[in-house]
């Protein structure tokens, strides 16, 4: 590897040449590809002063998706506005901005990530840079470079740093010869889909870097996760958001997934308070670094139904599209979460109507809102 081979020598004459005349312990870390990922014991890098405090420093990563501002809103409360940074490679909203710290932050590079981690002492890191799995069959090769380089780069810096890493996985992790009804968290896993294929993968690294260098990897399988914050952004079970979206504003839907296609379900809210549950929860209580979580599994047609009793002239046509049904149907219908209930205590607090229910209310849908006789 003559690049590593150059760099190394060019490594040892500075180091030789240096004019302070004492000696400099170069620390080596584990390496991705060729690159050598090395740093001195003494260097000096410029670092924010912060008062001390038994709150975690936090980084998330992929910040301005669908949970990630979310995730930022409920963890400046507990922990303080300046404790928590949100980065990502767009330019945020001004109401993002001015909510807390913002900075960019590209996951494939890995002197970027590695230099936020270290100027801004994180502790607990949040990995939520990822393309969804609709988007991920559209462009594989970006899918690959984001979902698994990118996790590469951020294991090798939470490792060395000594952070809690949560990296979030996905229904479709599992694929048509997993157990659908209900998905144990321990089984089969051969999903389809570069997106299942990359968080299996996530998980499996993620449980390797804990035995073997002994990382603090956390990390949740959530479901199909359900918003009023953000619009759909490419997943197979964002029909669950939209159809809210065009109840208010067109009082017509058309569904890309069959009216019978039953896939487990969660809102925002308990998937954001599980995230942190599992984040607090004490070492010895968990027994697996992966867990299932669930709240509610419904079909298009059920949650149709539901939004009906809202607003009943709504209009639900379907037009299947044919990628995004076959990736439905080899994921779970019902998720097993009873080891996350057993060992953290987690607990769902929305069930199918009180989350119709609150989706209208944060839209701010009361004009099209008709009372249910």
């Amino acid at each position: 590897m003559p690049i590593v081979k150059n760099v190394s020598r060019a490594v040892n004459q500075l180091l030789q040449s240096s004019g302070c005349g004492c000696g400099i312990s170069v620390v080596p870390v584990r390496r991705i590809g060729i690159s050598p990922r090395q740093v001195a014991s003494d260097a000096s890098f410029h670092s924010v002063s912060f008062s001390r405090s038994d709150h975690p420093r936090v980084l998330i990563t992929g910040g301005l998706g669908q949970l990630g501002v979310g995730l930022a809103k409920l963890l400046r409360k507990r922990f303080g506005k300046n404790n928590v940074i949100l980065s990502d490679i767009r330019k945020p909203a001004d109401n993002v901005f001015y909510s807390g710290p913002f900075i960019y932050s590209d996951i494939l590079d890995y002197k970027n990530l590695r230099e936020i981690v270290v100027n801004n002492r994180i502790t607990w890191l949040f990995h939520y840079s990822a393309l969804l799995s609709a988007v991920g069959e559209a462009n594989v090769p970006l899918a690959r470079a984001v979902n698994i380089t990118g996790l590469h780069n951020v294991l090798d810096i939470a490792a060395e740093h000594n952070l809690r890493l949560f990296v979030p996985s996905t229904i479709g992790a599992f694929g048509p010869t997993s157990p659908r009804d209900p998905t144990p968290d321990l089984c089969i896993q051969r999903p389809r889909t570069i997106y299942g294929v990359s968080k299996v993968h996530a998980e499996l690294m993620g449980e390797y870097y804990h035995y073997r260098y002994g990382l603090d990897f956390r990390c949740l399988r959530y479901p199909g996760i359900i918003s009023a914050d953000s619009q759909p952004g490419g997943g197979t079970t964002d029909y669950a958001v939209q159809i809210f979206h065009d109840a208010i504003k067109t009082g017509k839907f058309q569904c890309n997934l069959k009216p019978d296609t039953r896939l487990p379900m969660m809102y925002i809210d308990d998937c954001l308070k599980a995230t942190l549950e599992v984040m607090e929860a004490p070492a010895e209580a968990l027994s697996m670094r992966t867990y299932n979580i669930s709240a509610m599994s419904f079909s298009p047609e059920e949650l149709a139904q539901e939004v009906q009793k809202h607003v009943p002239e709504l209009q639900v046509t379907y037009s299947v599209d044919a990628v995004r049904q076959a990736i439905a149907d080899s994921w779970p219908m019902n998720f097993d979460d009873s080891n996350a209930r057993r060992d953290w205590g987690w607990k769902h607090d929305y069930d199918l109507p009180e989350l119709v229910t609150t989706m209208f209310s944060f839209l701010g849908s009361d004009s099209r809102i008709a009372q249910a006789s």
